[in-house]
């Protein structure tokens, strides 16, 4: 049988009290609703529709890219209401209906609960509670089959003491689901029209009703507000934690790991408090990060060592290297092998050769290093004019002194030296000293200026 699936994704979100409509409020950097569409991907559906309604234009503008059926719902007229503003969209034979602001919901539990739907059969996602307050309830015979639901304002004593409730989440005909839909009807406390209606529906029109529960209650907590939206958030991250350390990697305190991205790891590696991933992150065997580290679109090789409070933005590490603290890698920085790079030093599209350091307060921009060479402290490349960038290029076994600036577009061959508090403007050959710095002179029986009273 072929699949659709429907996501509404129209509310407002009230509650949020933000001028960001609700299903574009991140969890782990991620619009709540993405997380929707990649569980519902996960089923590869031959269609996915998507109901919008509030901050429509902004909602579009953020998922523009991608393969979606886009829906208008204008009026927030019920459950039901959206729906069927998806139905002339959908020709497959089974739909299931997932919402933009219920964003944990896992793919393993979604493709067994699809499985359960067919012509004939409705699946119901439900989930059993302690304290179901505010939400539907499921209404089953003597049987024990489901022959309604009824939403918490329309139940009277006996109905609100059921502690089985409805998610919201289905699986339904299509050719079923098109013909009811037209004739709910909004007669309720709310005035609306219910999706919720359709279940004694199909009871009287002879269908099955299949009834399933999630793994993890959390998999269909919504979110309404920001309290809510924290605690989804933190529970994502507990799984992420978890997941991590079942694969080999130690995570200090798994409360105080941030993941937003997708994360391939060795084992054995070593991730302390308040670490941030994003992106695409891989981290070879035996890395270790220090707390207070955010790496974004990074790859460390095998035994590198990222030291406290550093940054390493879309940069390549390789194999043994040692970066920190307080170090800044922007985007194009490749380390190979046994490189340094120390503390205070920010590097930009540099290039590092193997076993080459630059260890304090320096910047290297635009710049290619050859291997086993020193940067010292306080060196920078000079490789912006105001209008152009130029490359700075230093060979191997190379030397540049302490508080020395490379005006590129500029060489400094291999085996070279540049001596401390050089301005170097033009080409250093091979093995040779380059010295750019002003005689000093010292002047005897010079006095400080003193203050005037």
């Amino acid at each position: 049988m072929t699949l659709a699936t429907v996501i509404l994704a129209a509310g407002k979100g009230t509650r949020m009290k933000s001028a960001l409509p609700k299903v574009l409020h991140p969890i782990a950097g991620k619009a709540m609703v993405s997380h929707v569409l990649d569980a519902a991907r996960s089923l590869a559906p031959q269609s996915i529709t998507l109901v919008y309604g509030h901050g429509g234009e902004h909602v579009r503008e953020v998922l523009g890219g991608e393969s979606l059926n886009w829906a208008l719902q204008a009026e927030q007229l019920g459950t039901g209401h959206a729906v069927a503003q998806a139905m002339p969209f959908v020709s497959e034979d089974i739909v299931l209906i997932l919402y933009g602001d219920v964003p944990l919901i896992q793919p393993a539990t979604l493709r067994d609960f699809v499985a359960r739907a067919d012509t004939n059969t409705i699946a119901l996602m439900t989930l059993t509670m302690e304290n179901p307050t505010g939400y539907g309830r499921i209404i089953r015979d003597a049987n024990g089959r489901v022959s309604r639901i009824v939403e918490q304002k329309d139940a009277n004593d006996a109905e609100l003491a059921v502690e089985e409730v409805n998610t919201g989440i289905l699986a339904c005909p299509r050719a079923f689901l098109a013909d009811v839909l037209p004739e709910l009807k909004s007669n309720n406390a709310q005035g609306e029209y219910y999706l919720t209606d359709v279940i004694s529906m199909a009871v009287q029109a002879g269908l099955l009703i299949d009834t399933m529960q999630p793994a993890h209650g959390w998999e269909v907590d919504g979110v309404n507000d920001r309290v809510q939206l924290a605690r989804l958030e933190r529970i994502y991250q507990g799984v992420q934690a978890e997941n991590l350390m079942r694969a080999g990697v130690t995570v200090v305190d798994p409360a105080r790991l941030d993941v937003r991205g997708a994360v391939q790891c060795g084992t054995d590696i070593t991730l302390d408090i308040n670490t941030v991933l994003i992106g695409q992150v891989h981290l070879g065997d035996r890395v270790s990060i220090a707390p207070n580290c955010v790496i974004r679109n990074a790859s460390i090789a095998a035994d590198s060592v990222i030291e406290a409070n550093s940054v390493i933005d879309g940069a390549t590490i390789g194999a043994g290297c040692h970066v920190g603290p307080f170090a800044r890698l922007r985007p194009g920085t490749q380390l190979a092998d046994h490189a340094r790079v120390g503390n205070f030093v920010e590097t930009k599209n540099a290039h590092i050769g193997e076993g080459s350091k630059a260890n304090h307060l320096t910047y290297l921009g635009d710049a290619e290093i050859g291997a086993h060479s020193n940067i010292g402290a306080g060196t920078i490349t000079c490789n912006y004019d105001g209008v152009n960038k130029s490359k700075t290029l230093i060979g191997d076994h190379a030397f540049i002194g302490s508080n020395s600036s490379l005006v590129a577009p500029v060489s400094v061959g291999s085996g070279a030296t540049v001596g401390a508090g050089s301005v170097v403007t033009t080409d250093v050959p091979d093995d040779q000293l380059a010295v750019s710095r002003a005689k000093q002179r010292n002047i005897a029986g010079w006095k400080r200026p003193q203050k005037k009273d």
